[in-house]
């Protein structure tokens, strides 16, 4: 079976810092990393495309994730950043998708996480900057922790032509073995019908060395409630690297999808991210590798 890694990342620390890898803990990451670095574990999991996402607040970054993933068949998309408050956002975006490499963006986000407002996404600016990504033909990537959730919601229905794709299931406390209110948070978000969320980033909310039955509750959660045609297997290279390999992450994904039918693990692991990201038929780069870009997603049938 083919897979998409739904989300990943690469920086060159030479050509900009990355502020938030910073402390003994994050050691392990503070170095650059390039799609060469990933492409050897990519091409051992069977993995024929990426998405490619932002990892930094700045505008000057999407325009060259935008180069790489017109120069490299490894990438089929790319989530960018611009600001969502500005009132030139839908021309921004325009700007964006007209320059080169342009066809690759299928989608924007914003570091919602380290708001200090808890309530950022409740912005009328926001929803207005939303509602231009929508325009756009775009996806919005959600990068929250779990009081934050509540806002996302409420921002999936003020955008309703928007969809909405949460990364790493909003980081809930795995560590902690704390389930609740997570989950009534995400069982909210699902039932608005522009969602999605990706099986990604729960590696490093868990202690290290932490089983599969560690994560299955958490990850049951994200099935049920959002069924799997709207659930996307993401590895968060090299942020994963905290944890465990790239190997141990796709493996994991494996495990904790064991359950579902053929058919819903070709969903997890590759349909679901070619239907809400509009990445075409493949991520292979077979027959004109620029077409068929931006987000075209169609309302699922929820399980």
């Amino acid at each position: 079976m083919s897979v998409i890694d739904a989300h990943h990342h690469v920086w060159d620390l030479a050509v900009r810092d990355q502020d938030w890898i910073t402390g003994p803990d994050m050691a392990a990451i503070r170095r650059s990393f390039s799609l060469d670095d990933l492409r050897p574990s990519a091409a051992a999991a069977g993995v024929t495309g990426t998405v490619l996402v932002q990892t930094v607040t700045t505008a000057a970054e999407t325009p060259e994730l935008l180069a790489l993933a017109a120069a490299d068949p490894l990438v089929a998309g790319v989530i960018g950043w611009t600001d969502l408050t500005s009132e030139s956002v839908a021309a921004d975006l325009a700007a964006l998708r007209a320059g080169p490499g342009g066809s690759y963006l299928v989608g924007i986000r914003h570091q919602v996480q380290s708001e200090p407002d808890q309530d950022w996404m409740r912005r009328a600016d926001v929803i207005r900057g939303l509602r231009a990504v929508a325009s756009a033909g775009l996806c919005y990537d959600v990068v929250v922790r779990p009081h934050q959730v509540p806002a996302a919601t409420f921002a999936a229905a003020a955008a309703p032509d928007l969809m909405l794709v949460l990364d790493h299931a909003a980081k809930p406390a795995i560590r902690d073995g704390a389930i609740q209110p997570w989950a009534a948070a995400i069982r909210a978000f699902a039932a608005q019908p522009n969602t999605a969320c990706k099986l990604s980033g729960l590696v490093t909310e868990a202690a290290p060395g932490s089983p599969p039955a560690t994560f299955q509750p958490f990850a049951d959660v994200i099935l049920s409630e959002f069924g799997a045609d709207r659930v996307m297997f993401g590895s968060d290279w090299p942020v994963c690297l905290l944890a465990c390999g790239y190997a141990d992450v796709i493996g994991l994904a494996r495990t904790l999808t064991a359950a579902l039918s053929a058919a819903e693990r070709t969903a997890v692991f590759s349909s679901a991210a070619q239907r809400v990201y509009g990445l075409g038929e493949s991520a292979d780069r077979a027959g004109d590798h620029q077409s068929g870009r931006g987000g075209q997603w169609r309302l699922p049938t929820r399980r």
